[in-house]
């Protein structure tokens, strides 16, 4: 892949299970995740995701919103939360990247895996003093429409 932003543009669906490895519990998300152009017609794609959460026999909607902005280097992505705070470092050249990110006492711990064109995961790990989480992330792309005009 060459280019990051050019291949997560558009509407992918998501499937993602959180298991607690202490308690052995397990949730899952199911929604949408949008990746649009930002609205400031700057370099980069919004990332909006939608959906329901299942934890603990409740299920509530669930959203968040993240940046993908033009990384370093050709076809990569440095990614920031809504507020601009730094999230990680994006490199998907290869079809597979390791990141990480601190947050507070916890460390995150991330891989991105390309399958193909339509499917790609993410994995992150998440331990600290009260955290010991998996969280497995599948990504579909949904069918692109055409314009019933054209």
């Amino acid at each position: 892949m060459k280019n990051v932003l050019v291949h997560l543009a558009g509407c992918w669906r998501v499937e993602r299970t959180v298991q607690d490895l202490a308690s052995g519990e397990e949730g899952r998300f199911s929604g949408t995740t949008v990746f649009s152009p930002l609205e400031d017609g700057g370099d980069g794609l919004l990332h909006q995701e939608s959906g329901t959460f299942l934890w603990r026999g409740a299920s509530r909607p669930a959203e968040r919103t993240l940046w993908f902005l033009p990384g370093d280097s050709p076809g990569t992505s440095l990614v920031r939360f809504a507020d601009g705070r730094p999230f990680h470092d994006l490199d998907l050249t290869t079809g597979h990247h390791i990141t990480e990110h601190p947050c507070a006492a916890d460390l995150y711990g991330g891989e991105f895996t390309v399958h193909d064109e339509d499917h790609w995961r993410t994995v992150w790990r998440v331990g600290g003093p009260a955290k010991d989480l998996v969280l497995t992330t599948e990504y579909t792309r949904e069918p692109r429409t055409s314009d019933p005009l054209s």
